[in-house]
């Protein structure tokens, strides 16, 4: 499966069109977002930018806990 870590603090999700469920925030580990969109990347179709080397955007894992 796949999520998408939303950076923009504007409650829009347009870019989304609607077809995806907001589900969490990130707690801990901002700075590990941060690097991976800070990674040079390249226009691969509609508005969708893909890190120049996908391996290093790899997250290698992720935990979800309730509140």
């Amino acid at each position: 499966s796949q999520f998408f870590i939303v950076l923009d603090n504007n409650t829009s999700t347009s870019n989304l069109d609607h077809q995806y469920t907001v589900f969490g925030r990130v707690l801990k580990g901002m700075d590990v977002v941060d690097k991976i969109a800070g990674l040079p990347t390249y226009k691969s179709g509609a508005n969708t930018d893909q890190p120049l080397n996908p391996d290093d955007a790899r997250i290698l894992s992720v935990k979800i806990v309730g509140k």
